[in-house]
């Protein structure tokens, strides 16, 4: 994937596809599958907005059953199968626990009922069936949790994902498939001829120049820049988006072996402790945001927060913040309504404008290819290539040889070669290669390091990696490592020096 604006600016696209998150992604993928001659544009790196700053969960939203939005779990329970099954190195099942205590807003029955619905609901895209606990069941498989209080929980089971290389993986899939992509490129305003669009004056932000790019139609995928982008637009529309922040914390180490969901104390919220890249992923927040999209940040009424109702469930620890490896927070684009950002509908919006813009906001990420899907359909308004049970991407097949059998062939250690099948699926190859051809890239990135620098070179030479940032982050997600980054960063750094030399 090599990034080209020239090509961007050749002819008239039939779909040019604003914003380089998982619905632009998407709908960029899905276009390309179906023929259209697509162009895709992120102002910054894919990935860089809320795109890579979730709780990295495929689920069909248990929560939601309490708004009865019983249409929007099933249909995200089908979703998540979809991912499992299509995207297996990036996606997989994990397993949650959820403890109740006598003083939870929920009661343990009620909470039993709700993942009852939940597995029913699910059908035949049931992961693995529900099972109760009792509380002696759950200080056993989840030692040093509150004991005071607990009458028991349950079992079920949900997804993780990589989020960041879900949509890389998308937007490297519309690649393959003919769709011209780039990022770093911001689109400052559109093109009309009588009152309609048909293009968008563009600016190349790493070589700094303008230009144009003409389309038959446009989608402006842009979370939770829609209103930004409307006033652009002068669309005179009210106010679409309503932006709710989720702060998240990586702490040092695994605080437990499972994936924890725990209501929380002071709402009817809940939130999640979730193993992650060796360590704890904390979160989430759901707070109205009202600032600049582009300068969100965990701040530190987040981390109290977050620290508070973790300590509630894991007493004995001492939550502190020089423990933290990052912070990270991320904007919902949710379809505005009045009411509590918790209780406000997870179901994605497509509207059109007066110019033939067509805008999709809202939704949840598990139904990405469904988002794109009814995109698709609204633009094109003709049948489109089934992607409903088959939708693979990127990395997508099965790994033949096992990675002990490679590790072996290749002189690598076998973790390093576990970490490229999670990766990269059966592109692990294609880093591999890079290896073979220079013995040195087998080197790791920092020591007890199961990254190599050859997929710092892959990064930048497949990727389109263009900044220390899109590798430490979003490419390899070094960020979350509990690892020395200076030499990181110095590889990171010493790679990207050579490539635009």
């Amino acid at each position: 994937m090599k990034r080209d604006i020239k090509k961007c600016t050749e002819g008239i696209f039939d779909l040019l596809v604003i914003g380089g998150g998982i619905n632009g992604a998407a709908i960029a993928h899905m276009a390309a599958l179906n023929g259209l001659k697509t162009c895709l544009l992120e102002k910054d790196d894919f990935a860089g907005g809320t795109s890579s700053k979730s709780t990295k969960i495929v689920h069909g939203g248990l929560r939601y059953l309490e708004n009865f939005e019983f249409g929007l779990v099933r249909e995200a329970l089908r979703e998540r199968t979809v991912q499992i099954k299509n995207a297996s190195h990036l996606v997989k099942p994990l397993g949650f626990i959820i403890p109740v205590y006598k003083t939870d807003s929920r009661p343990l029955w009620l909470m039993k009922l709700g993942v009852l619905l939940y597995d029913l609901l699910s059908g035949k895209y049931l992961i693995h069936k529900r099972r109760s606990l009792t509380s002696a069941e759950i200080e056993h498989l989840v030692p040093g949790i509150k004991k005071e209080g607990l009458v028991g929980g349950i079992l079920y089971y949900d997804g993780q994902m990589d989020d960041a290389r879900l949509v890389l993986e998308n937007v490297l899939s519309a690649d393959e498939k003919g769709a011209r992509v780039a990022n770093y490129v911001e689109v400052k305003s559109l093109l009309k001829q009588l009152g309609k669009t048909v293009g968008v004056e563009a600016y190349d932000k790493i070589h700094q120049r303008p230009f144009q790019v003409r389309a038959k139609k446009i989608v402006c995928a842009v979370g939770a820049w829609t209103d930004l982008f409307l006033d652009k637009e002068h669309a005179q529309m009210p106010q679409k988006v309503r932006a709710t922040k989720g702060a998240h914390i990586v702490y040092r180490g695994q605080v437990c072996d499972h994936a924890l969901l725990v209501p929380t104390a002071s709402e009817r919220r809940v939130f999640f402790v979730i193993p992650w890249h060796g360590n704890s992923l904390i979160g989430t927040t759901d707070t109205d945001f009202g600032g600049n999209p582009d300068q969100v940040t965990a701040e530190d009424d987040d981390i109290a927060y977050l620290f508070k109702e973790a300590s509630r469930v894991f007493p004995d620890v001492d939550f502190k913040k020089e423990d933290i490896i990052t912070t990270f927070a991320g904007l919902r684009p949710l379809a505005f309504r009045e009411g509590a950002p918790s209780s406000i509908s997870r179901r994605h919006q497509i509207e059109e404008s007066y110019s033939g813009v067509v805008y999709v906001y809202g939704g949840k990420y598990t139904t990405y290819r469904k988002i794109a899907e009814d995109v698709l359909k609204h633009v094109t308004k003709k049948d489109l290539v089934d992607t409903s049970q088959h939708f693979p991407l990127y990395g997508s097949g099965e790994i033949s040889q096992t990675a002990s059998d490679v590790a072996q062939q290749a002189g690598l250690d076998e973790g390093v070669i576990e970490n490229l099948f999670n990766m990269y699926g059966i592109r692990y190859q294609d880093v591999l290669k890079l290896v073979e051809e220079d013995p040195d890239l087998k080197e790791p990135v920092a020591s007890h390091s199961k990254f190599i620098k050859a997929q710092i070179v892959y990064a930048i030479e497949t990727e389109m990696a263009q900044t220390e940032d899109d590798i430490l982050s979003r490419r390899l997600g070094l960020i979350y490592e509990d690892i020395d980054t200076k030499p990181c960063k110095d590889a990171v750094n010493e790679f990207l020096i050579k490539a635009h030399s």
